[in-house]
């Protein structure tokens, strides 16, 4: 009676790590029915399709350079005192992990990853704005809009683009 209480627990507590361990399984049936036979029923087990997989992590050690050169590079320009390098750092390796697993993520989509980098910026931006005081801010925005190639404050009051007039005495 003992054994068979025994192994009858056994086997109580071993399936869930079974079930665990096992792949999830979609089961799929099939019917087909000829004219004039009878129908033919099949049955077949599948591996479920995953609704999502899960995101893939980028290469630590490139992150880590990455974060590092973009923290030392606005230490340096933006005068950063040690507080502020540290929160930097932390803003920064977040906003380059965002990036890189979007990157690998989504490397075939490319709108999604351009949403994923957006994202990305404008929380970095926003987190950047809390730590760095007015003055390093303007200086870093400026900086940032050179680089990304946003026209300055005088291309948006107007000023025609050299070659297409500008409605002066001369374009006549």
């Amino acid at each position: 009676m003992k054994p068979l209480l025994l192994s009858a627990l056994l086997a109580l507590t071993a399936t869930p790590v079974l079930l665990a361990q096992a792949p999830a399984k979609a089961t799929v049936k099939t019917k087909v029915k000829a004219a004039g036979q009878p129908s033919v029923k099949t049955k077949t087990t599948q591996p479920a399709p995953f609704a999502e997989e899960p995101a893939p992590l980028p290469n630590a050690a490139m992150v880590d350079a990455k974060t590092n050169a973009l923290t030392a590079n606005m230490q340096k320009n933006l005068g950063l005192t040690p507080q502020q390098t540290e929160k930097v750092r932390v803003i920064n390796r977040r906003g380059v992990e965002m990036v890189e697993s979007g990157r690998l993520r989504y490397k075939a989509d490319p709108r999604k990853l351009a949403g994923i980098i957006e994202n990305a910026g404008r929380s970095r931006l926003e987190a950047l704005k809390e730590v760095l005081n007015p003055a390093q801010f303007d200086k870093y925005q400026r900086k940032r809009e050179e680089k990304m190639g946003v026209p300055n404050a005088q291309g948006i009051q107007g000023n025609a683009a050299p070659g297409l007039g500008g409605g002066g005495a001369g374009d006549q």
